[in-house]
């Protein structure tokens, strides 16, 4: 069980996690969207996509990242700190330009379940926000020294699944009151953002301290 991080590496991160989930982006918006059109079964469709994506990019990111970090852990390290400039990038765009999302019940065409599963790879594997968010996020809570890294990167990658998934599954079970909240209280969506940007300004902060 050496590959498992230590208790507060595990709740910072869930802490992350829970945060990104809630952040509306592209995939929440793909599944609330798929939700109000074409019904919950779709919607949840799309959201085993999405874990199908991470899955792969968790994959490539552990594989990726352990050999970076065999190569040449000052590279691993140069990395991470480039994670923490990418964390403040991210914290001040949520402040300067709101989160991107936009949900109305509409009436569509019938789609098979598979099309919407392949719908939520796509979005997920072709998110840049994702793919950077991988690369620049997860060796936060690795050492550059850790023998086991490709392994917790990989718990990683998987935990954020379990932390997101049952959240993820309230909020399409909920899509129709979230929708029209969201439409009638436009400040709630920036109140996310103010809490997103706290949080990750928070772990760049710690990240660049660290290296000080």
């Amino acid at each position: 069980m050496d590959f498992l991080p230590d208790a507060p590496a595990i709740l910072a991160f869930t802490v992350a996690a829970v945060i990104l989930t809630i952040t509306p982006g592209p995939d929440m918006t793909l599944f609330l969207g798929r939700t109000l059109s074409h019904g919950r079964a779709a919607g949840f469709a799309a959201y085993a996509g999405a874990c199908t994506g991470s899955l792969i990019h968790t994959t490539l990111a552990a594989l990726g990242l352990s050999a970076l970090l065999h190569a040449s852990p000052d590279a691993f390290l140069a990395l991470k700190l480039a994670g923490a400039i990418y964390l403040v990038w991210l914290a001040i765009g949520a402040i300067r330009h709101g989160s991107s999302f936009s949900v109305e019940r509409t009436q569509a065409a019938p789609m098979p379940m598979r099309r919407h599963w392949m719908t939520g790879i796509g979005i997920n594997l072709l998110n840049p926000k994702i793919i950077l968010f991988f690369v620049t996020f997860l060796p936060q809570f690795v050492a550059a020294g850790d023998p086991h890294a490709a392994a917790k990167l990989f718990f990683f990658g998987v935990y954020f699944l379990v932390v997101a998934t049952p959240i993820t599954i309230a909020l399409i079970l909920a899509a129709d009151r979230i929708a029209a909240v969201l439409k009638r209280q436009p400040r709630v969506m920036r109140m996310i953002d103010y809490v997103f940007a706290s949080v990750f300004s928070g772990f760049a902060a710690h990240i660049l301290l660290s290296r000080a």
